[in-house]
Protein backbone atom coordinates (compact mmCIF):
# COMPACT_ATOMS: atom_id res chain seq x y z
CA UNK A 1 0.00 0.00 0.00
CA UNK A 2 1.52 3.36 -0.92
CA UNK A 3 1.90 5.93 1.82
CA UNK A 4 0.78 9.51 1.52
CA UNK A 5 2.80 12.37 2.88
CA UNK A 6 1.03 14.64 5.37
CA UNK A 7 -2.30 12.84 5.58
CA UNK A 8 -3.41 9.44 6.79
CA UNK A 9 -4.44 7.02 4.07
CA UNK A 10 -8.17 7.49 4.71
CA UNK A 11 -8.08 11.29 4.67
CA UNK A 12 -8.74 13.42 1.62
CA UNK A 13 -6.02 15.94 0.86
CA UNK A 14 -8.32 18.74 -0.28
CA UNK A 15 -10.62 18.76 2.74
CA UNK A 16 -10.66 21.71 5.12
CA UNK A 17 -12.21 21.67 8.54
CA UNK A 18 -13.31 24.63 10.55
CA UNK A 19 -14.45 25.24 14.08
CA UNK A 20 -16.15 28.47 14.97
CA UNK A 21 -14.77 29.91 18.17
CA UNK A 22 -16.03 32.83 20.21
CA UNK A 23 -13.97 35.98 19.69
CA UNK A 24 -12.20 35.74 23.06
CA UNK A 25 -11.14 32.13 22.48
CA UNK A 26 -9.98 32.93 18.96
CA UNK A 27 -7.81 35.75 20.36
CA UNK A 28 -6.35 33.22 22.80
CA UNK A 29 -5.56 30.80 19.95
CA UNK A 30 -3.88 33.59 17.98
CA UNK A 31 -1.84 34.65 21.02
CA UNK A 32 -0.76 31.06 21.70
CA UNK A 33 0.11 30.61 18.03
CA UNK A 34 2.50 33.53 18.28
CA UNK A 35 4.01 32.35 21.58
CA UNK A 36 4.39 28.76 20.43
CA UNK A 37 5.56 29.78 16.97
CA UNK A 38 3.02 27.35 15.55
CA UNK A 39 2.41 27.17 11.80
CA UNK A 40 -1.38 27.23 12.10
CA UNK A 41 -4.27 27.59 14.48
CA UNK A 42 -4.96 23.88 14.04
CA UNK A 43 -1.49 23.09 15.37
CA UNK A 44 -2.23 25.16 18.47
CA UNK A 45 -5.46 23.24 19.08
CA UNK A 46 -3.76 19.88 18.46
CA UNK A 47 -0.98 20.72 20.93
CA UNK A 48 -3.58 21.75 23.49
CA UNK A 49 -5.51 18.52 23.03
CA UNK A 50 -2.33 16.43 23.34
CA UNK A 51 -1.36 18.28 26.51
CA UNK A 52 -4.86 17.79 27.95
CA UNK A 53 -4.75 14.06 27.19
CA UNK A 54 -1.29 13.69 28.77
CA UNK A 55 -2.34 15.65 31.85
CA UNK A 56 -5.53 13.68 32.41
CA UNK A 57 -3.74 10.37 31.83
CA UNK A 58 -1.05 11.41 34.30
CA UNK A 59 -3.65 12.53 36.86
CA UNK A 60 -5.55 9.25 36.57
CA UNK A 61 -2.34 7.24 36.94
CA UNK A 62 -1.30 9.34 39.94
CA UNK A 63 -4.70 8.78 41.60
CA UNK A 64 -4.47 5.03 41.02
CA UNK A 65 -0.98 4.88 42.57
CA UNK A 66 -2.16 7.01 45.51
CA UNK A 67 -5.12 4.68 46.17
CA UNK A 68 -2.95 1.56 45.94
CA UNK A 69 -0.39 3.11 48.28
CA UNK A 70 -3.04 4.02 50.84
CA UNK A 71 -4.52 0.52 50.78
CA UNK A 72 -1.10 -1.08 51.30
CA UNK A 73 -0.03 1.41 53.96
CA UNK A 74 -3.27 1.17 55.92
CA UNK A 75 -3.18 -2.63 55.99
CA UNK A 76 0.43 -2.60 57.18
CA UNK A 77 -0.32 0.06 59.81
CA UNK A 78 -3.32 -1.81 61.21
CA UNK A 79 -1.28 -5.00 61.41
CA UNK A 80 1.56 -3.19 63.19
CA UNK A 81 -0.87 -1.59 65.66
CA UNK A 82 -2.35 -5.00 66.51
CA UNK A 83 1.09 -6.45 67.13
CA UNK A 84 2.00 -3.58 69.49
CA UNK A 85 -1.41 -3.23 71.18
CA UNK A 86 -0.47 -5.38 74.19
CA UNK A 87 2.34 -2.91 75.03
CA UNK A 88 -0.02 0.07 75.30
CA UNK A 89 -1.05 -0.63 78.88
CA UNK A 90 2.36 -1.59 80.28
CA UNK A 91 4.02 0.67 82.85
CA UNK A 92 0.90 2.67 83.75
CA UNK A 93 0.58 1.20 87.27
Amino acid sequence: MPTRVGYSWGMKSNTRSSITLPAEEFRLVKALRTRLRAKSNVEVVRRGLRLLAETTDRAALKAAYREASRATTRAATVEEMRSLDHLAGEGLD
